[in-house]
């Protein structure tokens, strides 16, 4: 077995008794890759009939896979398209069983690089709004990119600590998910480097975080709402026991059983600490919560817990509600383009900040006060009497919502000339003016087209290397 923290390896011996050597034995395993189907753009079916490598199912989320990791799907242009995201399989979990509807608000806590949060714009299908958050600033330009790649619109991308944000989000939530930081011993095995940041600060500094983030997406909760609490970690400390601490302060809460198919494995009620204060009958129900044992299921270590806050849910109209009113006072050029897109807009605010246009869903609330990276869609930029539309904007779209596409086939080269940022020289009979480029009928990005000639518009930071 590989080299691993001494205190972590009795402490694990003791947990798993006769099944350390199990555990062990992963270890020599090869660690297993997988991707996670966009259904917002496609569904799980569609991409296995055009999935350009083998795929074998993941059994714990239906649109997840296991592909061989000598395969490079982050190089494939259905990659760029934004028809699935890389993720560990084990990390596929917490969106999976958290059961987002359509209509729901929604909130990932500790969102970044967008994994989870992508799975739950995808849930949304185009409804609701998703708030993803992230406390570090850095990490939140991956997770609005991916947002953006996935082709997500009713979101909210917010830098914030947890307990800031019960000023204006107090009980406004539906579904929450917690994907807590962690001491990540469920990714020993993928990691080496997460051993070494285990031996400086361990569960013990992890669970007072979590802890507190428990305590702020309470408030945030509303009556008759769920959160979901994940880590991809194995201690007790920061798995049943910062469930217990919340079970044992807000009695309003109460644990929803997690399926245990799959080889997933009860939460260990032996575990739980004798220091927090909790009846026994309550205590009993960490055994709803699930582990996932590497040398149980094909993927690495996770936990999960499903809370349920007492009450009923309240849940919004989110019937149409017409065109707004300020749609109407936005300048000619930009009434203009997007008159061409075939698309309602119904359900959007248009606000203009100097040069940039962006649409707001209008459930999202005032966020002043708060430090926002994005709020809703930013479509483009209105530059002297011309809008040039946005990256983000074109992902949004498909054949059917703009008048003038040129969609190329995966294996035309011209695919990569264009990823590339190259101009493209075609032989295709298009309209002067914007083009949206599509890979197999799957939005790309922009270009603008004269006289035989694409001049590239593909977003210059998102290009192929």
């Amino acid at each position: 077995m590989q080299k691993l923290p001494e205190a972590f390896v009795e402490r694990m011996k003791e947990m798993l008794g006769g099944e350390f050597e199990d555990y062990e034995a992963s270890f020599e395993k090869p660690s297993y890759t997988g991707l996670r189907v966009n259904n917002r753009k496609l569904s799980t079916e569609q991409f296995e009939q055009i999935s350009p490598f083998p795929l074998s199912r993941v059994p714990w989320t239906k649109n997840g896979f296991y592909y061989d990791g000598k395969d490079q799907p982050a190089k494939h242009p259905y990659y760029y398209a934004g028809l699935y995201y890389i993720q560990e399989p084990s990390a596929m979990t917490p969106a999976a069983i958290l059961p987002v509807e359509p209509g729901d608000k929604v909130l990932d806590l500790c969102a970044a690089p967008g994994g989870k949060s992508t799975e739950l714009a995808a849930k949304l299908n185009g409804t609701g709004v998703l708030v993803s958050n992230d406390i570090s600033a850095s990490r939140t330009k991956a997770l609005l990119k991916n947002l953006e790649l996935f082709g997500s619109d009713r979101c909210v991308v917010l830098n914030e600590v947890p307990d800031h944000l019960s000023q204006t989000f107090f009980e406004y939530f539906d579904k929450i998910l917690i994907d807590a930081p962690c001491s990540g011993e469920g990714m020993f095995r993928k990691d080496a480097a997460i051993r070494k940041a285990w031996e400086k600060q361990g569960p013990d500094f992890y669970a007072k975080i979590q802890r507190s983030i428990l305590d702020a997406a309470v408030q945030l909760l509303k009556p008759g709402g769920m959160m979901l609490y994940s880590t991809c970690t194995f201690s007790s400390v920061e798995n049943e026991d910062s469930i217990i601490y919340a079970l044992a302060k807000y009695p309003e809460l109460s644990l929803v059983p997690v399926p245990k198919d799959y080889g997933f494995a009860d939460g260990r009620v032996d575990l739980v600490s004798e220091e927090i204060p909790i009846s026994e009958e309550r205590k009993k129900t960490i055994a709803n919560t699930a582990r996932l044992w590497p040398f149980r299921i094909q993927g690495e270590g996770h936990f999960v817990a499903l809370l349920k806050k007492e009450g009923e849910c309240q849940r919004g109209s989110f019937e149409k509600k017409g065109i707004h009113p300020d749609f109407v006072k936005l300048p000619k050029e930009i009434l203009d383009f997007l008159s061409h897109t075939g698309c309602s807009f119904e359900g959007y605010r248009p606000e203009l900040h100097g040069e940039r246009l962006f649409l707001i869903p209008e459930e999202i609330p005032d966020l002043k006060g708060l430090r926002v990276v994005r709020s809703g869609l930013f479509a483009g930029y209105d530059l002297k009497n011309r809008f040039e539309p946005s990256q983000a904007f074109a992902m949004t779209l498909d054949s059917s919502h703009w008048d003038n596409c040129l969609s190329l086939a995966a294996s035309d080269p011209k695919v990569v000339k264009y990823l590339k940022g190259e101009t493209l020289d075609l032989s295709e009979e298009l309209k002067p003016g914007w083009v949206l480029v599509l890979v197999d009928g799957y939005p790309l990005g922009w270009g603008k087209y004269a006289k035989g000639r694409l001049k590239n518009k593909y977003l210059a930071g998102w290009r192929m290397m």
